[in-house]
């Protein structure tokens, strides 16, 4: 028979007061809960109240974190009926503040593989250890080298995978069973915490080149035969390593980069949402990328990629874009440019003052974009000067400042909106309240790459697709950027986080059909819907 303690303590199993008279008996509980059984419903409503007397968002995490280590059902119970108000807390940006003090507020693993990159040996009997017997569907996997906004957190980056996987589960209906989150522990160059005594990480810097290459190879090689159904999240990799590791991968195994595609796809469907509220076409736009990191080049590439399923060539296509970085428009002769920069990066040529462009306001001044996006993580950089020229530009200019938290994003939506006169088209990297401007309420659609990973990933694993093809991922942002209310005066051009179940499974639905349309799918699937219906669990006891 099973320790009832063990039953207690685990997350999966625990019911806690919830356990019936009968069940407390078979399962030799009695005497270890107190005599009242409560539904989950009165669960989730004892569980809220505490969180509410949590003094701020950070206790407030640290409370569900705590919730979520002694039963997985309650927790999910509790977020779903809370999403818009938890998912900061959960996530993003409160997030940052427990990878920053995981160390020394470290209590417990929350199920993660942790992986050392001195011990390749011992990748396959981690992996082994953390999945305990389950059969893992979705791995969230970080070296914390890149963590949006704060940089490089070594293994206290743990905290990302195991948020990301929380927002899976909630969003999409993802089993809690079948994940697990991963930390590839390969050092760190944060000075901070390599003087730190409580550090919990490997106290060196980055392990570069071959080492690290193989080590990833033989992180993905375990991983697949241990878990032959797997889809594999990358998070947070550095700007060294992202776009190789994804590059290396993508055409061999169902794999996605969330900080490369997903602010990609996220950002693709909030432009085809905009442009469904303007009546433009995409094939029509000038694309300015305001920042020209991972995260800029990933949807640089994603609109490209789209403008050519749209008709451009390739070549034809890359002349829609221009990139601007802190030495402002990149130019081809710029012996610095990184490989994904290079593709896009502007004819000097084609500007006789190309000297003078030097800064953001000049740039738009010279180039005209139609669509500028920031990703830059400088605040203030949208000025008032550089919103007018884009009003200039165009009848409806589309304008995300979608850097974060907020004081990385590079304008205020209500700004955007007063400096462009109510014409701009506005997606943010943060939620903002409704903005009221001339008699006129405007809803802003956040860019939050929760509104786009958790359905594309349930779709891919509900057709158990052995690939995640640029097609699947362009009915995911078609099917987002279809979500829009064009007959409304002040529509967002993204749907609500308040919504992100209901079109979470639109996604899903999408790219599961797209799967099948492809025959990318192992298994023969007759009715795609079914398939993911299938699929979804609900946190029911």
């Amino acid at each position: 028979m099973t320790d009832p303690v063990d039953i207690l303590n685990d997350p999966f199993k625990n019911k806690g007061t919830a356990f019936t008279q009968e069940e407390r008996k078979a399962l030799g509980l009695q005497g270890l809960l107190p005599s009242c059984v409560q539904t989950i419903d009165q669960q989730a409503a004892q569980a809220y109240a505490q969180f509410q007397s949590k003094a701020d968002n950070l206790e407030k995490r640290l409370f569900l974190m705590e919730l979520f280590n002694t039963n997985h059902v309650l927790f999910y119970k509790l977020f779903s009926q809370h999403v818009v108000e938890f998912m900061p807390i959960v996530y993003d940006p409160t997030i940052a503040d427990t990878i920053e003090n995981y160390s020394e507020l470290f209590v417990e693993t929350q199920g993660a593989a942790f992986l050392d990159i001195q011990h390749p040996e011992n990748i396959e009997a981690s992996l082994k250890n953390a999945a305990d017997g389950r059969d893992i569907k979705l791995i969230v996997v970080t070296d914390a080298e890149g963590i949006l906004g704060i940089g490089d957190w070594g293994v206290q980056g743990v905290d990302i995978a195991v948020g990301k996987l929380m927002v899976y589960t909630v969003a999409a209906g993802l089993d809690p069973k079948s994940v697990l989150p991963v930390v590839i522990d390969a050092g760190t160059n944060n000075q901070k915490l390599l003087n730190d005594p409580l550090y919990l990480g490997n106290r060196f810097n980055r392990v570069r080149g071959q080492a690290y290459d193989d080590f990833i190879d033989t992180f993905v090689e375990k991983s697949e035969n241990l878990f032959p159904d797997m889809y594999l999240h990358w998070e947070d990799f550095g700007r060294l390593n992202a776009a190789n590791i994804l590059n290396r991968y993508k055409n061999k195994i169902a794999t996605f980069n969330d900080d490369i595609q997903g602010t990609g796809i996220v950002v693709l469907a909030g432009v085809l949402g905009a442009l469904k509220i303007s009546g433009q076409k995409l094939t029509d736009q000038t694309y300015m990328s305001f920042g020209a990191g991972t995260a800029g080049m990933g949807i640089v590439k994603q609109l490209h990629q789209e403008m050519v399923q749209q008709g451009l060539s390739e070549q034809e296509a890359k002349k829609h874009f221009y990139l601007v970085d802190k030495q402002g428009l990149l130019f081809d002769d710029d012996p610095d440019l990184t490989p994904e920069q290079k593709p896009f990066a502007a004819k000097r040529s084609d500007f006789a003052d190309s000297d003078r462009l030097t800064d953001l306001l000049s740039a738009v001044k010279a180039v005209k974009p139609t669509i500028l996006v920031g990703t830059s993580t400088h605040p203030g950089a949208f000025t008032k000067e550089v919103v007018e020229e884009m009003a200039k530009n165009a009848d409806r200019p589309v304008i995300f400042p979608i850097s974060n938290p907020t004081k990385l994003a590079e304008a205020k939506a209500e700004d955007v909106l007063a400096w462009s006169d109510g014409k701009a088209l506005i997606g943010t990297g943060i939620p903002v309240a409704d903005v009221e401007y001339k008699g006129v309420e405007y809803q802003i659609g956040q860019a939050n790459n929760a509104l786009i990973y958790p359905g594309l990933g349930f779709g891919a694993i509900a057709a158990d697709a052995k690939l995640l093809t640029p097609e699947m991922i362009s009915a995911a942002a078609h099917s987002l950027g279809g979500i829009v209310d064009t007959q409304k005066a002040g529509a967002a051009v993204l749907p609500p986080v308040s919504k992100l179940a209901e079109f979470s499974k639109t996604v899903a639905v999408a790219v599961a059909q797209k799967a099948v349309e492809q025959g990318v799918n192992r298994h023969p699937i007759s009715d795609v819907k079914k398939a993911v219906e299938d699929l979804k669990w609900e946190p029911e006891y």
